[in-house]
């Protein structure tokens, strides 16, 4: 049986733009039968997923106690977010996390602290621009002067927008720059990935410094994501997402399209997503080997962890952890079994074991999150200066902003209590604590300069 236009109409399809695909690919096939053809033309012919009804989808998990009146309005904000989310056609679970807040505006924008388990799509808006955002930690002997890391951190990295001036001190390897080029989604980040490596980022990323509880050992703690590459990875993936998505689930909004997994398109997309990874890895320690190299110090012991990715388990489901510490053991084959939770300038950052709680989908949260957004702070602490709020909010730490301009909204005020975070980790069964790295000195971009003009 041979397959032409014809016998296309008489099967009962409907004229469409697949047909030409579909009989280019056929002919000269012999077909055995109706049934056949039908299985054939059955892989053109996609019925568009619609999104669920509210009564279809499937419920999340809350791993939050509501404590307060702006907690209370946090958590309802997260949940008319996550509830258009849940109604999504290939997602299959969810979860929030204690640190959980609102990251958009759009509704299903996915909040930080929100975990999505997928069937064969990936989401780059669950990841965000901020791809791979991460924490690091080198610890040092007791002895390592924490002032003199904290100088090296203002000399030698760089925060806020842009590169850093002079490269080729800290480069990405050329096996690395060469699988970029190779890569549809990032060849064109190859320039990016040079000039950004060793650089932070602004906003909530910062470079700590602190003393381990158990033994007296220096750490020193990056946390950023992938910057300009990740930024331009995002972009990218978004794009062919949402071309794809006009196909397969037209009725679904842009910003919550998706990449079939078993695409070609979705299987470079997770490639890139991998060596994204890599980059960021990489430049966290890059930034920790120079600050060694030109304290004269020893690395005794190193780990890191993810935060804002896309993982896939052994069930074959992509889980999206926005904002959300995975919590199984060997989420990653690098993975030390050990993560990190900060809270925030002021206060311990916590070193944590995963107890892969299925209430969590397996995650633990990445922070301590907010109850307000930054403008929201910002004006509830108008008129108050700078250097009482630091005064009474992080007494005793070695505050600094790299491009000398405070940022009050990154204060230890502007988040949620750490102590109840930390309790809900606990009374929730996310996460063990080990260990805990007290606060000596911390680096953070700053404000925006533009803001201040």
């Amino acid at each position: 049986m041979n397959l032409t236009g014809q016998l296309i109409k008489e099967l009962g399809y409907k004229p469409a733009a697949w047909w030409k695909s579909a009989i280019g690919e056929g002919q000269g096939r012999d077909f055995a039968d109706e049934a056949a053809v039908r299985a054939f033309l059955d892989e053109y012919d996609v019925k568009p997923l619609p999104m669920r009804e509210s009564t279809d989808a499937p419920p999340f998990n809350i791993n939050l106690e509501p404590e307060t009146a702006e907690e209370k309005a946090n958590l309802e904000s997260v949940s008319r977010h996550m509830y258009e989310i849940m109604r999504l056609p290939t997602v299959v679970a969810g979860a929030i996390m204690p640190d959980a807040c609102p990251a958009g505006g759009q509704l299903g924008t996915i909040p930080v602290g929100g975990v999505i388990a997928a069937k064969e799509s990936i989401f780059p808006s669950m990841h965000s621009a901020d791809i791979c955002c991460s924490m690091a930690a080198s610890i040092f002997p007791k002895e390592s002067d924490p002032i003199a890391i904290l100088d090296a951190g203002m000399k030698l990295s760089h925060f806020g927008a842009g590169g850093r001036p002079h490269s080729v001190d800290m480069q990405p390897s050329a096996d690395l720059l060469q699988a970029f080029a190779d890569n549809r989604f990032l060849s064109m980040t190859t320039d990016a990935a040079i000039k950004h490596f060793g650089t932070q980022g602004d906003g909530n990323h910062f470079f700590y410094v602190g003393r381990l509880r158990s033994d007296d050992r220096i750490v020193l703690v990056t946390h950023h994501g992938s910057r300009k590459p990740g930024a331009l990875l995002y972009k990218a993936g978004m794009d062919v997402a949402q071309r794809l998505c006009k196909k397969i689930a037209p009725d679904v909004p842009t910003h919550l399209a998706w990449i079939p997994s078993e695409t070609e398109e979705g299987e470079t997309y997770w490639l890139a997503l991998q060596l994204i990874r890599q980059w960021t890895k990489k430049n966290h320690f890059a930034i920790h080997d120079a600050v060694a190299k030109y304290l004269n110090l020893k690395v005794k012991y190193r780990f890191w962890n993810e935060h804002n990715f896309v993982f896939r388990r052994d069930d074959g489901l992509f889980y999206h952890g926005k904002g959300a510490t995975p919590a199984w053991r060997w989420f990653a084959p690098d993975s030390s079994g050990l993560t990190l939770i900060p809270m925030n300038m002021a206060e311990p950052i916590l070193i944590t074991r995963g107890l892969d709680n299925p209430k969590g989908l397996g995650f633990a949260p990445h922070g301590a999150g907010r109850n307000l957004s930054r403008s929201g702070f910002v004006r509830q602490n108008a008129g108050r200066t700078v250097t009482d709020m630091i005064a009474e909010q992080a007494p005793g730490i070695d505050v600094r902003y790299f491009n000398g301009f405070p940022d009050i909204s990154e204060l230890p005020g502007a988040y949620k209590n750490a102590a109840t975070v930390t309790r809900q980790i606990e009374d929730f069964g996310l996460a063990e604590i080990v260990d805990r790295i007290d606060p000596i000195g911390n680096i953070m971009a700053g404000d925006a300069p533009w803001r201040k003009s």
